[in-house]
């Protein structure tokens, strides 16, 4: 549970996958600056596959489907988000907006991906939706870098 909720983050009082994003823009940023960008990609995979398994057991767990304070979701589709990217204050709050965003929209097909069973529906929207927000940010550092303060 401890994992499946974001550290205890998933429990925040007013929208759960908000507080759930904050360690993965915090853990993106750790390991961006302690390891490098590969590392975050390395903690992205970990939290993805872990989050799996975490979010299915808290699902059975909790007896309810993808409960509100399962957040490992949004951890792992908020570093997704980060990948690659350099991790300034700029990058960062855009990238927490867009995914915030975008989780809410569940553009195809991540709202499809919800209906998968177990861990799997859980993770993948948001996984997707990192994925989708990550693409976004890219061009936007290629075709308005100081919007990102990268000028």
């Amino acid at each position: 549970m401890f994992l499946a909720t974001g550290f205890g983050s998933g429990y925040g009082p007013i929208a759960p996958g908000t507080w759930g994003s904050l360690p993965g823009l915090a853990l993106a940023w750790g390991l961006d600056r302690g390891a490098g960008r590969w590392a975050v990609l390395a903690g992205a995979a970990f939290f993805a596959l872990a989050g799996v398994w975490a979010a299915g057991r808290a699902e059975t767990l909790l007896g309810a489907k993808d409960p509100g304070c399962v957040v490992v979701d949004e951890i792992a589709g908020q570093m997704v988000a980060l990948l690659f990217l350099p991790t300034t204050v700029a990058v960062i709050l855009v990238a927490f907006f867009v995914f915030r965003v975008l989780d809410v929209l569940k553009p195809w097909p991540a709202r499809r991906l919800e209906d998968l069973s177990g861990g799997s529906g859980i993770m993948a929207d948001d996984l997707m939706v990192g994925l989708y927000a990550n693409l976004l940010l890219h061009g936007l550092a290629l075709w308005h870098p100081a919007w990102l303060g990268l000028a």
